[in-house]
């Protein structure tokens, strides 16, 4: 009977209702003949989890008016997912919904953007009170909504990180950081990692390192170094093999001295990478002795997404010298923060220093009451139980499914690769393609990744839960077997 009622269980999950049981109120026989097989159940599309809301009636301007102006006003450089661009018109929590009121499950969160859930109320709430308040005077004025934030956000921070720089984005906190590093060093050679991504403005395009986002201009005395990368990397998870293209590169590529070392510790848009076991630890030291900081970008991993540790660089065991941080800071705010010691924030006071936007009372509001969110609700623990489910599931589905090369990450920071061939590990692109539309059809929305764009990138807002993970695994079930 036990096994009988988990074929039922997964049956429900799987089926509309209608399709099972019609509109009368359900009789359960106990005969096993009348309970569907696994294999008939993964032959009916996957349904939604109930979710109590209604979205408002939209009036607005429909998708395809959207596009054509979006065409003509935009520029050429913006992209859009799927074949149909999808309007959408309102969020709630981890859904989202388009113009003509069909919910989709969140799995990509504005782009690791939305961390306590779409228009959550407490932030709302604190958005919506200071905007009444006070929405702009810059720090040439006293304001108690910036030192609030500092301070809570110092808090979080181990070691002697206790200065706090705010910006309006994870780009312009990467800028200030290589700043800082090279006035502070005295240096100016950077060294970042190979499938590394930064940021897009001129000087963090040097950073970055994946050719699909960057420009043909001078990146500077940045050095990309081989990337840590237990799946695909020459060394597998040997970090020590890795470390030592570091010290090569010192040794033969600079003088001896550097500004700085920065890295993700999960690797966002290169498709969810976590680096080798112990890199950071043993790349730390060295880089310290040729002079100069580390930096840890916490763009995509900070504010407890991992599960197991509140910021990514925790994973590794290191405490950085400067640590950035924007996306998940203010659920979908403009705000970014550079965090860094004493020592190292006394070099930028050598000339005048000013962000217009950062720290605005209204960000600063928002992005305290997204601290105090993520600790009332526990969403680190949180992502630790969810994204230990989903992981699960994945790997249950990897071991069904040939195209499926990797599933990796941490919490609900989580990449799951395809690939043609196992042996070459061959980038599945035209599958990933068709899944991906595969997925929208479904009612699943997820990102992708990697070089080659054969990731899914599975980084939802922090509020999803058990269910929506058995829907999104149970879509990507359906999907595959349709392939």
């Amino acid at each position: 009977m036990a096994f009988q009622k988990q074929i039922l269980k997964k049956a429900l999950r799987e089926a509309n209702l209608k399709q099972l049981i019609g509109r009368s109120r359900p009789t359960f026989c106990t005969s096993f003949s009348s309970i569907p097989s696994a294999s008939a159940a993964t032959d009916l599309k996957p349904v939604l989890p109930p979710f109590d809301y209604t979205p408002k009636p939209y009036k607005g301007p429909l998708a395809d008016e959207i596009f054509q102006k979006r065409k003509k006003f935009l520029g050429p450089s913006l992209f859009h997912y799927y074949k149909k661009p999808l309007n959408i018109v309102e969020g709630k929590m981890q859904y989202l919904f388009d113009e003509n009121g069909r919910r989709y499950l969140d799995a990509f969160a504005g782009i690791v953007t939305v961390s306590c859930g779409h228009c959550h109320p407490h932030v709302l709430a604190a958005v919506n009170e200071q905007n009444k308040l006070l929405q702009h005077a810059t720090t040439i004025y006293l304001h108690h909504a910036i030192a609030d934030f500092a301070e809570a956000l110092a808090e979080k921070m181990p070691g002697n990180l206790k200065v706090v720089y705010f910006v309006n984005s994870g780009t312009e906190a990467n800028e200030l950081a290589m700043l800082m590093a090279r006035l502070y060093s005295g240096n100016l050679g950077m060294i970042a990692l190979r499938n590394a991504y930064h940021g897009g403005s001129s000087n963090t395009i040097g950073l970055t390192a994946l050719n699909t986002w960057k420009y043909p201009i001078p990146q500077g005395e940045i050095h990309h170094v081989v990337n840590p990368d237990p799946y695909r990397g020459i060394f597998g998870s040997d970090a020590s093999s890795y470390v030592k293209d570091v010290q090569d590169h010192i040794d033969y590529g600079t003088s001896g001295r550097v500004a700085g070392f920065i890295a993700e510790t999960i690797q966002g848009v290169g498709g969810a990478v976590e680096l080798a076991p112990g890199y950071l630890k043993l790349v730390y030291d060295i880089v310290r002795k040729a002079g100069g900081v580390c930096i840890a970008d916490e763009v995509q991993t900070g504010f407890g997404r991992t599960g197991s540790h509140y910021w990514g660089f925790e994973t590794q065991g290191v405490v950085p010298d400067i640590v950035t941080m924007a996306k998940g800071i203010g659920n979908g705010l403009p705000l970014g923060a550079v965090v860094t010691t004493p020592e190292i924030a006394s070099t930028m006071a050598q000339k005048l220093q000013f962000n217009t936007f950062g720290g605005n009372p209204v960000c600063s509001a928002g992005g305290l009451a997204v601290l105090r969110v993520v600790d009332k609700e526990r969403r680190q623990a949180h992502c630790a139980d969810v994204g230990a489910h989903l992981l699960e599931r994945l790997r249950g589905l990897q071991e069904k499914y040939e195209i499926i090369g990797d599933v990796r990450g941490r919490g609900l920071m989580i990449g799951v690769e395809l690939v043609t061939d196992h042996q070459d590990k061959t980038p599945a692109k035209t599958e990933t393609a068709v899944l991906f539309e595969k997925l929208r059809e479904l009612g699943v929305l997820v990102g992708k990744g990697g070089l080659h764009g054969n990731v899914f990138r599975i980084k939802p807002p922090m509020c999803f839960t058990k269910d929506d993970s058995d829907f999104l695994v149970d879509a990507l079930d359906y999907a595959i077997s349709k392939l």
